[in-house]
């Protein structure tokens, strides 16, 4: 059995590898540090059995990283993993053709379960979101930011932005916000995505237009 594993920081790669190894006497783990090694592996391996890429690593461009892969090693069952426990971001995974949700704090049992379902031609997405309520949205939170763009974020996607206005690195971001830095890259990930964005720069543009604080630290 062979596995192409895809994660930007060695230290989850190392992580994995014991789980991985769980799932058959001889596998094969191939790891990649971003999306442009995993598919130049995913090309030179043959007989891949199941592809897992982590979501927020470089050259991913959010879900478009998973259709990629999957022009790439069309037979190939492709997994994400992230720490995001965002209902939206579930769903939208399964739109792309990703066989799987694996979240970063999943326990190993359950893990290796999840990706055996996968390996058996299933799809694991977690239930435990999905069947969550959505969380309702405050009363005042339209009404705080006008009708403008802004109306779209919540108060912490307002801080980052505003942040990331000022010419703060995701690092910098991190720090001020007490947050840890692959939180503020999902945060990131969602703003462009309700800003209707697809860089920091159009973001940056739009905050320095909406938020009066923006553009001020």
């Amino acid at each position: 059995m062979r596995i192409l594993f895809a994660d930007d920081h060695a230290l989850i790669r190392d992580g994995f590898r014991p789980f991985l190894q769980q799932l058959d006497a001889d596998v094969e783990v191939v790891e990649a540090g971003d999306l442009d090694q995993a598919i130049r592996s995913a090309e030179e391996t043959d007989s891949l059995d199941l592809v897992i890429l982590d979501l927020n690593m470089p050259g991913m461009n959010g879900l478009d990283g998973v259709g990629v892969m999957r022009e790439k090693a069309p037979d190939v069952p492709v997994a994400i993993l992230t720490g995001s426990m965002a209902r939206e971001d579930v769903l939208a995974a399964d739109q792309a053709g990703a066989a799987g949700y694996l979240l970063k704090t999943m326990s190993g049992k359950a893990l290796v379960n999840a990706l055996r379902l996968i390996l058996s031609g299933g799809k694991y997405l977690p239930p435990e979101i999905l069947t969550a309520a959505p969380a309702p949205e405050p009363e005042d939170k339209a009404t705080s930011v006008g009708s403008g763009p802004m109306a779209l974020l919540t108060d912490r996607e307002r801080q980052v932005l505003a942040l990331l206005a000022e010419g703060n690195t995701n690092k910098e971001i991190a720090r001020e916000l007490d947050l840890q830095e692959i939180t503020v890259k999902i945060h990131l990930k969602k703003i462009f995505r309700k800003l209707n964005v697809s860089n920091r720069t159009k973001a940056a543009r739009i905050a320095l237009e909406f938020l009066p604080q923006a553009g001020k630290g």
